[in-house]
């Protein structure tokens, strides 16, 4: 049934639930993805041969590949409809997850990593799009929930993988079974996703275009966010060994306690933004993360380390679900302006840990978290970006395909 550009058909309740939940088990598939490639990592580098170095050089392809592909995404749903599409791309990015593994030098490893990547990020703002679209039908908060399953599914998957690797499984055995049960179990979440299919008079969007002005706006507060979560999970355990004097296993709990309040806080997060709204919850989600800021900085026992990381593991744990649910919210292209912030978001993951390393190698890492707690007030200062209007009067022209729901 076309709808020509006023309200979207409309979906049972009982539908919505669903859909809602399986877009929720379809972010834990893809969280889970990168749970179980992160454990492995080091296998990779022993089996393909690659220095410290050029570890790291592989270690920027996924971003690229990220970049590159997301803008593809809103096309690939126009032509093929959104469950369908999200169902091929999670797909290609839980097979994708196989081929690190295989890779036998560094060239062919950046290759497979560019395409890992690729997939990873068309997934992305398959799955952030269909989620924003249901927080929209249901007139309330899912966002952040959506994103703390995604944080729930990596730490199953470093938990599997923790697993492979200390009874010293072949990590081209351990992921190929991994991508193998997640792909059987991210078609089976999709069927529950919202099928939207475009109007037959809707033109398709291009193929790559610029963010839209709106997304540049609501990307540079989760480029924030972002920045800040890069730096801290690559850099926390550093922080306290080379500034506090720690032994490495105390200087891991910082790691340890970043993600967890993260972890917590986006599980929780949606409740806090129904009552509070985002603007106001990004604003104390500043305020938390600039302390947190704070204490590293000034820290002189790891205590208040470890407690700083896991103040800015709260305070930004809401921010880059809130930024995807506004730009989604933000004109008549909802997939070109995620695509936007996505984009934007990866290349903040991907510059954060080795800009830390470069002012640290500068000055000192205690001034590297400086500038970590200036992005966090940045939140503070522009929360307002992610303002909700008062109510969603229209979408863009869409159906829905109902069958199988």
């Amino acid at each position: 049934m076309p709808a020509n550009g006023g309200s979207p058909t409309a979906v049972p309740p009982p539908q919505l639930r669903r859909a809602r939940w399986s877009v929720a088990l379809v972010f834990l598939v893809h969280g889970a993805v990168t749970g179980n490639f992160a454990t492995r990592v080091p296998w990779i580098q022993e089996h393909t041969g690659a220095g410290a170095g050029q570890l790291g050089l592989a270690l920027a392809f996924p971003a690229i590949g990220a970049s590159l592909a997301m803008p593809l995404a809103g096309r690939i749903s126009h032509r093929f409809g959104a469950r369908t599409a999200l169902r091929g791309l999670l797909a290609l990015w839980t097979l994708s997850l196989v081929l690190p593994a295989v890779a036998p030098n560094l060239y062919t490893l950046c290759g497979a990593l560019l395409v890992y990547g690729a997939t990873a990020g068309m997934s992305d703002v398959a799955m952030n799009a269909l989620g924003v679209e249901v927080e929209q039908r249901l007139d309330k908060p899912i966002m952040s929930g959506l994103h703390g399953m995604w944080s729930v599914g990596s730490l199953l998957g470093s938990a599997a993988g923790t697993v492979a690797a200390h009874t010293e499984t072949d990590a081209r055995l351990h992921l190929a079974l991994a991508a193998g049960v997640l792909t059987v179990l991210g078609a089976v979440f999709c069927q529950g996703v919202l099928d939207l299919r475009s109007a037959p008079d809707e033109h398709p969007p291009p193929r790559f275009a610029l963010p839209p002005k709106s997304a540049l706006i609501i990307g540079a507060i989760g480029f924030c966010a972002v920045f800040a979560e890069g730096a801290s999970l690559d850099w926390s355990a550093v922080y306290l060994r080379d500034v506090l004097g720690t032994s490495a296993g105390l200087a891991a709990v910082s790691t340890t306690a970043f993600t967890c309040t993260m972890a917590v806080a986006r599980l929780a997060g949606d409740h806090v933004v129904a009552r509070f709204g985002p603007v106001r919850t990004v604003r104390a989600s500043g305020v938390l993360a600039t302390v947190g800021g704070l204490l590293i900085v000034t820290a002189q026992h790891p205590a208040m380390a470890v407690a700083g990381f896991a103040l800015i593991g709260t305070g930004i744990a809401v921010v880059v679900p809130l930024a995807f649910a506004a730009a989604g919210r933000s004109g008549p292209a909802p997939s070109q302006a995620i695509a936007g912030v996505a984009t934007i978001t990866y290349t903040s993951g991907l510059i954060a840990p080795s800009a830390i390393g470069s002012i640290a190698q500068a000055t000192s890492l205690t001034s590297s978290f400086v500038l970590i707690t200036a992005l966090a007030l940045g939140l503070v200062l522009g929360a307002g970006v992610l303002r909700a209007p008062e109510r969603r009067a229209s979408v863009s022209s869409t159906t829905f395909d109902l069958k199988g729901s």
